[in-house]
């Protein structure tokens, strides 16, 4: 019963630090170090990248990190789990494998787990989609990808069977934080009291830096030190699921019941019905206690059955949006940006641009929350129009009808920026869980 382990979380998002990983392979005194990377439209924007190359679909920051992490993390005896396999976990298995090779690191079992691609069994299913009841038939034309939430199991039996390095595409987030608890104390799949616990531990852990307090600092209010060199956290657990959050002693940043409870409630519709492919975790019971510096014990946590479904993240080819934003300066600065967009927007009904949303903004003065609570008169603003639109050529026309008011509009317009992207937006579903068959490869040096 006096068995511990610690859990670093090196990542929160795809494009998140690499130096506080480091610090945690280096200095953390850890087992498993877990980079979560994975976002609902971050695979299906990696689908799309694989359908121009095969070889692609992973996280595009992947080889950096195994190239600055593979080495210490082997000699340090760190196993390490991400799911920035994305759309492709079988050639990300095979980049890290190469660079294993350059780096001279013998001696290592690498595991890619797929099978959440389930695009082939829901398409044209006629699923009701999660968030608006429709079928999922009236996107079916513009579906690019479909991937479930896998859970836990195929990661421990990986782990099970060896493997230093895990990469998955889309599972549960908790549930990458969790396979190294179920694999170290053999917990039952079907103990879902602990797989609550385990839920809590991997929901604090995996947006990395927001529970050091990222995304926390108020100055004045909620302070937070040395956030330019911020230290990821690190987690103590043992047999019971009882642990404590910390960090890497000198980094920024700070541990605390406010990080720690800010965390926790981070994207929770229900506390005491989290639903993930494991468990229906309860957090309505979770406490917190301050017992040093940087240094917060978690206890409770519960659940109950899983619901036997997993969620899908359906994405699809949404919209193009076109956008143009133009700055103005000096006295007087808001009456010309107001100007200049309402001179924008009789272009777009003389020239009858099709749109289906439109959007006229003042940066720095109602962008954000219309005209509630602005007051006083900026010095410098930006003019921003941004059109939804069905193709990209009319989504450009938007920003050149921006760029004309340097010669077309008010007085001192400057640093015009335009921009056409696609929308792949997101829409959910939920399948039986037999419907996905996950698959774990090995490969080894």
């Amino acid at each position: 019963m006096n068995k511990k382990i610690r859990i670093g979380s090196g990542a929160g998002y795809s494009g998140d630090r690499i130096e506080p990983a480091l610090v945690l392979a280096e200095k953390g005194d850890i087992q498993y170090l877990v980079f979560e990377c994975l976002a609902e439209r971050t695979i299906a924007l990696a689908q799309q990248q694989r359908k121009i190359d095969p070889d692609k679909g992973y996280d595009p920051l992947l080889a950096y990190r195994f190239e600055k992490c593979l080495s210490v993390c082997k000699k340090n005896g760190v196993k390490i789990i991400t799911n920035m396999g994305a759309a492709t976990p079988l050639a990300a298995m095979e980049k890290v494998k190469d660079i294993a090779a350059v780096l001279g690191v013998k001696d290592i079992k690498i595991a890619a787990i797929t099978g959440d691609d389930v695009l082939t069994q829901v398409k044209g299913s006629g699923l009701p989609i999660f968030e608006n009841g429709e079928s999922l038939n009236t996107i079916d034309d513009l579906i690019i990808s479909a991937n479930a939430y896998v859970g836990v199991k195929p990661l421990v039996e990986a782990l099970d069977n060896g493997a230093d390095v895990i990469i998955t595409g889309r599972v549960a987030d908790p549930a990458l934080f969790m396979a190294p608890v179920l694999h170290e104390f053999k917990w039952s799949l079907e103990d879902y009291e602990k797989m609550g616990k385990g839920t809590v531990l991997g929901h604090l852990l995996e947006c990395a830096g927001q529970v050091t307090g990222g995304y926390f600092a108020d100055p004045g209010v909620k302070d937070v030190p040395n956030l330019s060199n911020l230290g990821f956290p690190i987690a103590e657990i043992n047999e019971d699921g009882d642990f404590f959050l910390t960090k890497v002693k000198g980094t920024g940043g700070m541990v605390t019941t406010a990080t720690c409870k800010e965390q926790l409630l981070y994207e929770i519709h229900d506390p005491k019905n989290y639903i993930t492919p494991d468990v229906i975790a309860d957090f309505s019971a979770v406490s917190f206690e301050q017992l040093a510096k940087d240094k917060v014990s978690v206890k409770g946590g519960s659940g109950k059955e899983k619901t036997g479904k997993y969620k899908v993240s359906v994405g699809y080819k949404d919209s193009f949006i076109g956008e143009g934003q133009i700055s103005y300066g000096g006295p007087g600065a808001v009456a010309r940006a107001q100007l200049a967009l309402d001179i924008v927007k009789d272009r777009l009904e003389l020239t009858g641009l099709p749109h289906t949303e439109a959007r006229y903004d003042i940066m720095g003065v109602n962008s954000l929350y219309g005209d509630k609570i602005s007051s006083g008169e900026p010095y410098e603003v930006r003019a921003r129009v941004t059109v939804r639109t069905s193709n990209p050529n009319d989504a450009k026309k938007v920003g050149n009808e921006v760029e004309t008011l340097y010669t077309n509009g008010p007085a001192g317009g400057g640093g015009v920026l335009k921009s056409v992207r696609e929308v792949i937006a997101i829409k959910s579903v939920l399948i039986d869980s037999d419907l996905v068959k996950p698959e774990i490869h090995y490969t080894q040096l």
